[in-house]
């Protein structure tokens, strides 16, 4: 029940994060957590969850994804409870009374992998709505441009649209209800971008709504492991209607609730989490 941070988040990490949709925070966490994701990672891409999905899109090498891993591996609990992530989004999104997990993802670019995750956006797959959302995307290994750092589109978060999910399988699976993505390949020199590239104990805190894509891993010798996080602030609530996102069960609670029960747990303030 830790959560302790080696700095508070700044006010102007604070407005970037609310200007341009995400940031960058360095050395948040130490090597034990590293360390004891590292062998969390290896064991769950060994002992998969329910939710495992091949992302590899058909194309060499291979791209591995889980989600609600925390449901089911000890140490994944561990890191969405009491490593330094909840209180960075609290932090971040300003939450007064609680954060919620919503899920976590674990997407793991071994190398060589030629897999491309498409531009998209979190929000309009999730039962969520609510301005105080975010992801803390937490890479156990050195990410650099070559071995698949995203890339996010500066202040998309802002342009109060929400685009059609686009599925990272490189199916139809999602059909055409919503307004098509732009061609952002197309219209760079409309657009700001940015590229954090990191070393383990750096994380991305990035807004449910900013666009985002990544390359394949192009390094044949540096995998790319990493933890993305989604949590939820005070004015998050349940709304199911519409929703692409695969749940690993039922939450049990009715659309327009405040999104917290069993499987959305408050994971702030520390001393109210679930037994």
């Amino acid at each position: 029940m830790e959560q302790n941070l080696t700095r508070d988040i700044t006010e102007a990490e604070k407005e970037t994060f609310w200007r341009d949709g995400v940031i960058c925070l360095r050395g948040f966490f130490d090597a034990d957590w590293i360390e004891r994701m590292r062998v969390a990672v290896d064991d769950a891409i060994a002992n998969p969850g329910p939710m495992k999905l091949n992302l590899n899109q058909g194309l060499n090498g291979k791209f591995h994804g889980d989600s609600f891993v925390w449901t089911w591996q000890d140490d994944f609990r561990a890191f969405v409870f009491d490593s330094p992530a909840a209180k960075i989004a609290q932090q971040v999104l300003g939450a007064k009374e609680r954060v919620t997990l919503f899920f976590d993802t674990l997407l793991v670019k071994e190398p060589g992998s030629q897999a491309v995750t498409p531009w998209h956006h979190d929000q309009p797959y999730w039962p969520i709505e609510g301005e105080q959302v975010c992801t803390v995307w937490t890479p156990f290994d050195p990410v650099t441009r070559e071995s698949g750092a995203v890339e996010y589109l500066v202040g998309s978060h802002r342009w109060g649209k929400r685009f059609q999910p686009q599925s990272f399988t490189g199916d139809d699976r999602y059909g055409s209800t919503m307004e098509p993505i732009p061609d952002i390949e197309a219209e760079r020199d409309r657009h700001e971008f940015v590229v954090y590239e990191t070393e383990p104990g750096d994380c991305i805190v990035h807004h449910g709504l900013i666009l985002h894509s990544a390359p394949g891993n192009s390094n044949v010798s540096t995998r790319r492991r990493a933890l993305a996080a989604r949590f939820c602030g005070d004015d998050a609530t349940y709304r199911p209607e519409g929703s692409f996102q695969p749940l690993i069960r039922e939450p049990g609670i009715p659309s327009g609730a405040p999104l917290e029960c069993d499987l959305f747990p408050r994971v702030w303030p520390p001393e109210h989490r679930p037994a």
